[in-house]
């Protein structure tokens, strides 16, 4: 079945079989419609810069081989819109300088093909910069007849599923991935400037470890196991501390087995960064210094509209603790409830439905989730989260009942989670078998297990500070992208009946 943006199944239909009508009269002319190369010497956007100062009415003998897709042609074949990845040029062809059985085969050319073109360089009169057609080569005939404009191809799921033909048609979104790839090259350059080292971890795993997350499971055949995709890089990325490694990032693929959304796809990618000897208040320096720059090289301001938000990234950024917030929100006062009782009370007093919570520090933070969340809207660091949720992370230094670490929220969306990372392997067992009585019990995010990473810890693990940062959610922020799938090439798309 083909891509049905043109009408329906029936017209598709036949229109591809006049393109395949016109693909046999090109082979039966002696054309190969799918060549092996062509040998281009300039893009659209090379011609434009070299050419700027051209008169209307001029031209040069300047000789020039250019290619693209045709994406218009008017009178009758004389100019053709062809583009590049760089931008559009325009074929001019006429009788007196293409031959005539090439003139006339041009008719056998639709909306969508490739062509290569040799000639000289004019500008008309009107001032459209132009290429004098001498010769031409096809060097693809398409099959699938292109939308009549990009009005004609706006259906949401349409353009995701068949995203070829969204990047053809719509260059804001081939924008947005170029943006996305200078995100994720300035990341890689603030990183390795500072003398962090990428290194890739495993993706299939005999534990999936490092995050609060169903994992997609599935069958090593010659070892007869199952494996579980990442959830997260972290407990990889520590072995490598504790290996002698002091500053390491991976910038990953992630697979979380969970629901799909405007935020969530169920593969991601997301930055994790390990530097021995800090905590989380230099990692949240460390963060804030990254970010701005990033937003600097990719959008050239530190001030980034987002769906009619100007966001501000200058530093510094607030930081507030998670009792703080939740004060500020709702009056209620965390430290003033004692128990896993009186916190299921508070939740329905302030009407937070409420979910599997089983300990106190839980409840409070879907309270922090319902009543908070929503208002973080310029970049903010939320800190000191409740233990309990917390099984990776140091206790706060000075104060019990909490964890040294933060959350940073931009736009009420979680976009960030760094630690003062637990380096005590007596601690860290506890906590990780408590997790594992919740798996054991049915929950199937809780995390499990590892003893292969509690074995690596007891080597001894440096004081680190680490975090993640979630790359889809921050393009989102610096494109102007209102869906996570606006962000990610090919995103996730339950398939269409057969």
């Amino acid at each position: 079945m083909g891509v049905l943006v043109t009408g329906g199944e029936t017209e598709t239909t036949r229109l591809r079989a006049e393109r395949l009508r016109k693909l046999k009269e090109l082979k039966e002319a002696g054309v190969n419609p799918y060549p092996y190369s062509f040998e281009r010497s300039h893009t659209a956007a090379e011609l434009k810069e070299r050419y700027e100062e051209l008169p209307p009415g001029s031209e040069t003998g300047d000789a020039v081989r250019v290619c693209g897709r045709i994406m218009n042609e008017r009178n009758t074949w004389m100019f053709v819109d062809v583009y590049d990845e760089s931008g559009k040029i325009q074929l001019f062809c006429h009788k007196e300088s293409l031959a005539a059985d090439k003139l006339q085969r041009l008719r056998l050319l639709d909306k969508g093909d490739f062509i290569g073109a040799t000639g000289t360089i004019r500008r008309t009169r009107a001032g459209e910069l132009s290429v004098r057609v001498t010769d031409y080569e096809v060097l693809c005939k398409s099959l699938q007849p292109l939308p009549d404009s990009w009005e004609g191809f706006t259906d949401v799921e349409a353009r995701y599923r068949h995203r070829y033909v969204d990047l053809i048609m719509n260059p804001q979104v081939r924008e947005t991935l170029r943006k996305r790839s200078a995100l994720v090259r300035s990341m890689r350059d603030f990183l390795d400037g500072r003398g962090y080292l990428e290194i890739e971890t495993p993706v299939l795993q005999t534990e999936a470890g490092g995050a609060d997350a169903r994992p997609f499971v599935t069958h090593h055949n010659a070892l007869d196991i199952d494996l579980y995709m990442r959830i997260a890089t972290e407990l990889h990325l520590k072995r490598l501390i504790i290996g002698g490694f002091e500053r390491v990032y991976e910038i990953g693929r992630i697979f979380r087995n969970e629901g799909i959304s405007t935020r969530h796809n169920p593969e991601f990618t997301m930055l994790e960064m390990y530097q021995a000897y800090g905590d989380y208040h230099q990692l949240m320096d460390l963060t804030e210094e990254m970010l701005l720059e990033i937003a600097l090289k990719v959008t050239g301001s530190s001030q980034v509209k987002y769906q009619d938000v100007v966001l501000n990234f200058d530093r510094p950024w607030r930081r507030v603790t998670m009792r703080e917030a939740i004060m500020e929100a709702t009056g209620l006062d965390v430290e003033a409830v004692p128990d896993f009782e009186q916190a299921t009370k508070e939740a329905a007093r302030l009407g937070v439905e409420l979910g599997d919570e089983d300990t106190r520090g839980a409840v409070i933070n879907t309270i922090f989730e319902e009543k908070v969340e929503h208002s973080l809207i310029q970049p903010t660091f939320i800190t000191e989260y409740p233990v309990e949720i917390c099984p990776l992370t140091k206790a706060h230094r000075s104060k019990p009942g909490v964890v040294e670490r933060f959350e940073l929220f931009i736009y009420g969306r979680e976009l960030g989670n760094g630690y003062s990372e637990l380096s005590d392997p007596i601690d860290q067992r506890a906590r990780l078998e408590e997790q594992a009585r919740k798996k054991a019990a049915g929950n199937q995010e809780a995390h499990p297990l590892d003893l292969d990473f509690i074995l690596a810890m007891e080597y001894g693990m440096p004081p680190t500070m680490g975090v993640g940062v979630g790359v889809d959610r921050l393009a989102m922020y610096l494109t102007d992208s209102p869906s996570i799938r606006d962000v990610i090439a090919f995103p996730t798309m339950k398939p269409l009946p057969r």
